[in-house]
């Protein structure tokens, strides 16, 4: 069971499924197609220009003409013919704004064709014509930088992502956009710094990073074999977005990394049983095996009857060890119960807090929690336990089955140490804070 990117992750990069909106900008040419007021400088051979027109924008009629000819067949659709009629515009020496104004209307028709390698062509030579405002300039870099991702042609998407954002673009669609391409362009290191960036400004605005920005955040360091990273990742994820599948996937992580003492599988249990993670019959009956075996029978029976009553244990030679193992439990239990008085004679008769503790947590798995934990924390109190971490782990997991989640938080915290049981405090902790929904 691992965390994997949304289905639609790389199409959004690749094969945008909607025209960019910045295309809708891209068709202001006069007359609903060109921009308006743009062929207000078109004058006839020897006619005088408007006393407001400027002249550096003025169009001649060896321009003008075709590119009015051009709008119209734009209007009726006739895109090819359209584009015939600009390369019939011979005039060598054209104004620069000449050269936009046949451009911008090639732009017009690459987006309305949907024509991205025309758009590839022609887009660059409208943005550094000099003539856009600043607001449309950005503009017609998003659209570019989305035909190029169509393109799947990732490094020049890159540059133009990046320009964007020199010329002063804050779009956080467009963010988003540079770190997915970088991430599609298997440029992992960048993918990662960028997306940081936005990790840590939605952290300084109070706001929740994305569930996607979290699991590209997880896919990244899983490229790099980045093995604290891919954790790093996951505790975020059950943080803001708490589902079994990513909880699944940090604890069995947690429990299979190097050197994991054995001791602690059935610490991990309790925390998978509390969440609804154990679920399989193997599962059920690993838990109560460890349980049965460290002295918890009442818990052992419990997680078995839960195994059964969730229709995951059944009757049948397939379960015949689950069901002896139920067997040994209840009557484990039963015999607990009636010697758990001259035990606790005896426990307290130890100069360490150790057989407190464990006889405690024994009349909790029993529901009999405030004699149970009393107990317990005599037992802390005592001290003389060689795992004391340990010790107080046990005691938080008492508090939080007995349903005193401020107890067992605040005991969680106090939780230490490099062995897992700190990893399974904290965890225990965002648990209670966040459940899975």
């Amino acid at each position: 069971m691992g965390v994997g990117l949304p289905d639609q992750f790389l199409e959004d990069v690749m094969m945008s499924r909607t025209r960019n909106t910045a295309f809708a900008l891209i068709l202001s040419i006069v007359g609903g197609y060109v921009v308006p007021g743009a062929m207000h400088a078109v004058y006839a051979e020897g006619e005088q220009a408007a006393p407001d027109a400027s002249k550096e924008n003025k169009i001649s009629a060896e321009v003008g003409k075709p590119l009015q000819e051009t709008q119209a067949l734009i209007k009726d659709k006739k895109y090819q013919e359209a584009l015939a009629k600009l390369d019939s515009i011979t005039v060598e020496k054209k104004t620069p704004y000449e050269t936009y104004m046949i451009d911008r209307t090639r732009a017009a028709i690459a987006a309305l064709t949907n024509d991205d390698k025309l758009a590839a062509e022609v887009f660059p030579r409208v943005i550094d014509s000099g003539k856009l405002a600043p607001a449309e300039q950005l503009q017609f870099i998003e659209a570019l930088a989305n035909v190029f991702s169509r393109k799947q042609d990732y490094p020049q998407a890159i540059v133009w992502l990046q320009r964007y954002f020199k010329e002063g673009g804050k779009e956080q669609k467009m963010h988003d956009m540079l770190v997915r391409t970088y991430y599609i362009a298997g440029d992992y290191a960048h993918a990662g710094e960028e997306l940081k960036v936005d990790l840590a400004a939605a952290e300084k605005a109070g706001t929740a990073p994305s569930d996607q920005q979290l699991r590209i955040l997880f896919s990244i360091a899983a490229k790099q074999n980045d093995k604290a990273g891919q954790i790093a990742a996951l505790e975020k994820l059950v943080t803001y977005y708490p589902k079994k599948d990513v909880w699944a996937d940090l604890l069995n992580r947690l429990q299979t990394r190097p050197n994991f003492p054995e001791r602690l599988l059935l610490d991990v249990y309790r925390l998978k049983f509390a969440m609804g993670l154990v679920e399989s019959a193997g599962q059920y009956a690993d838990m109560a095996d460890l349980a049965q075996r460290a002295g918890f029978a009442a818990e052992a029976k419990k997680v078995l009857e839960a195994g059964y009553k969730a229709g995951v244990l059944r009757d049948g030679a397939e379960f015949a060890q689950q069901k002896q193992l139920l067997a040994q439990a209840t009557k484990s239990a039963a015999d607990d119960l009636r010697t758990i008085a001259q035990t606790e004679t005896e426990v307290k008769k130890s100069k360490d807090g150790l057989g407190l503790i464990n006889l405690g947590y024994s009349y909790v798995t029993n529901d009999q929690f405030d004699k149970g934990l009393g107990l317990m924390e005599q037992g802390i109190a005592l001290g003389g336990v060689k795992r004391m971490e340990e010790a107080k782990l046990h005691l938080a997991t008492a508090y939080a089955l007995a349903g005193r989640n401020e107890n067992a938080i605040k005991e969680f915290k106090t939780v230490q140490g490099s062995d897992g049981t700190a990893e399974l405090a904290r965890y225990w902790s965002m648990q209670l804070t966040n459940p899975i929904h």
